[in-house]
């Protein structure tokens, strides 16, 4: 199996030039970046010797070499072979999370400060393997609005991080099922647990007021919980639609995590923006998905990751629904994706290491996207998803300066997505750790 082109080793290479790369040192005024190769993702046009031209945090100018004027204070970097492209979008990551020996039991072992710092490392991982922005779908104690903050702030590196702070879940539900005794890690409200549609609107309010700019409900159970199976409807369709009618009033979207039917067609109905993993899409839910023009986020690498994860990784009754599951979701996100819904890029890193996200885009080309409707997945696509295609998502005039460089060209050779040499965000080159140059 492939790795990432910029390993581990390479990033702690890179934390030297990363340090530097924060707030209290700012870009230069005005880069010129000149690559072999810049692919429109948006109309998937290849232009040769390309030039962009950033000023400050925005893309200044961008086109072929000669078109474009190069002012003469611009600080020029030079890439002779490899393919530039917008930077990456992942919609559906868990920063503060790994799965490691004894991660059933956070909630009882972990504090938010800490899940925090863990996911400040997490970020900086994320950023250098190409990711400038990142939709983080659930954390304990509102650590991903903390860690949002301090990557805003320039106190650690990392993505532009969209945060979800608790997901919502019914009780016993896969926000809620820890396996504990009773009396042990009750949830009310205020952690995202929630029962009826007063309480759940209350949790709404509770989550966007310190800081979720998106929520997440558990449509359906899970896999990594407790319960008997993972396609079960969880929260009913007037809960979910109370959820979501409330979100929208403050102007934030809504994802649904949802593995069975029911569910799936109960969240698409009750109006979520997104579907996150939509594992036994019934024919109906297909329908529903591009009749309301609702987003998948498939979320395909965990399983293929599940592969090569030690079986002592999970208690016995989840891996016996991850390996249910596994089988069972193939047929119907292929089916899914061949109809013709509206995919965006989404790892669900987390649940398996932390920039690995990369494998994705390969992911969705095993499923039914072609090489370009896959980096369109993770580019343009998941920006539209985010409502925040004109801010992110291509190399345009206007746009903020996020762009990367890999090694190849991903139209031709999709795993090139995974060799990923450089990374500017916001105008800020945080890594340059391309071979031979």
């Amino acid at each position: 199996m492939r790795v990432p082109f910029l390993s581990l080793a390479g990033i702690a290479v890179c934390f030297a030039d990363v340090l530097a790369a924060t707030s209290t040192n700012p870009p230069p005024a005005v880069t010129a970046i000149r690559a072999a190769r810049w692919l429109r993702v948006e109309s998937g046009e290849v232009v040769s010797n390309a030039v962009v031209v950033v000023s400050e945090d925005r893309i200044l100018a961008a086109g072929p070499a000669g078109t474009v004027v190069v002012p003469a204070e611009a600080k020029v970097i030079d890439f002779p072979r490899g393919t530039l492209l917008p930077g990456l979008i992942d919609g559906h990551t868990h920063l503060t999370f790994d799965v490691e020996p004894g991660w059933e039991n956070g909630s009882v072992r972990e504090s938010a400060a800490e899940s925090a710092l863990r996911g400040a490392r997490n970020a900086a991982v994320t950023l250098l393997t190409g990711f400038t922005t990142v939709r983080n779908l659930g954390a304990e104690g509102f650590a991903d609005v903390a860690l949002a903050r301090a990557v805003e702030k320039g106190w650690v590196i990392g993505p532009r991080i969209i945060p979800c702070a608790h997901v919502l879940s019914p009780t016993g539900g896969p926000g809620d099922n820890d396996g504990f005794i009773p009396g042990v890690v009750e949830r009310g409200y205020r952690q995202g647990v929630a029962d009826g549609v007063e309480a759940a609107v209350a949790a709404v309010r509770y989550q966007i007021k310190h800081g979720a700019k998106v929520v997440k409900v558990m449509a359906t159970a899970g896999v990594m919980s407790f319960e008997g199976t993972a396609g079960a409807q969880q929260f009913s369709e007037s809960e979910i639609r109370a959820i979501c009618e409330e979100a929208h009033r403050h102007g934030v979207r809504v994802a649904a995590h949802a593995h069975g039917p029911e569910g799936i067609e109960a969240a698409i109905r009750a109006g979520a923006d997104s579907l996150e993993h939509g594992s036994l899409m019934s024919d109906a839910g297909i329908a529903l998905m591009k009749d309301k023009g609702t987003w998948l986020v498939p979320t395909l690498a965990t399983w293929y990751w599940d592969q090569f994860t030690p079986e002592d990784s999970y208690p016995a009754a989840m891996w016996k629904k991850i390996r249910s599951m596994g089988r069972l979701r193939v047929e119907f996100q292929k089916k899914a994706i061949a109809a013709g819904v509206k995919v965006a890029l989404g790892s669900d890193a987390g649940t398996y290491p932390h920039g690995k996200n990369n494998l994705e885009f390969w992911q969705l080309t095993e499923f039914g996207l072609t090489p370009l409707q896959a980096v369109q997945a993770g580019t343009i696509r998941a920006a539209e998803m985010l409502g925040m295609e004109k801010e992110i998502g291509r190399v345009s005039p206007g746009f903020l300066a996020d762009l990367v460089v890999v090694d190849g060209d991903p139209v031709a050779d999709i795993r090139a997505m995974e060799r990923v040499g450089f990374v500017m965000k916001g105008g800020v080159v945080y890594t340059n750790a391309w071979p031979g140059r």
